[in-house]
């Protein structure tokens, strides 16, 4: 295809759309399979459903521990005095990341807190 556009400007819509080529759009055949489907349905699908839970409820669980302190208006260091433990194990527990919390860890700071720990399996 060859357009002259430094001609002598006669050329018209209709000439220059007769030289464009044809355009064909096709329609998606496949359907995504997650529509309709829950969060939790994709997730498990993915093969992540597990590890997401497992964040998150880590995430909640060292935020209402940080939560706690502030209120009690502890320190980390006063914290971990209060539950016995070396300040990096309490570290470990308020690290959202960290993954490895024991629930012996979980209770002496819910116990130096004056809260308590309620576990379901639902």
């Amino acid at each position: 295809m060859a357009l002259n556009l430094l001609g002598n400007g006669s050329a018209n819509l209709q000439n220059v759309t007769r030289e464009l080529p044809k355009i064909s759009v096709k329609k998606m055949s496949k359907k995504n399979k997650h529509i309709g489907s829950s969060f939790d349905d994709f997730l498990k699908a993915e093969g992540v459903l597990e590890e997401v839970e497992a964040s998150a409820i880590k995430k909640v669980i060292a935020m209402k521990i940080q939560e706690a302190m502030k209120q009690k208006k502890l320190t980390k260091a006063a914290l971990a005095r209060k539950m016995n433990t070396s300040r990096s194990a309490l570290d470990r527990l308020l690290d959202p990341e960290n993954k490895s919390v024991t629930l012996q860890t979980l209770v002496k700071a819910a116990n130096a807190l004056g809260k308590q720990v309620t576990v379901s399996v639902d």
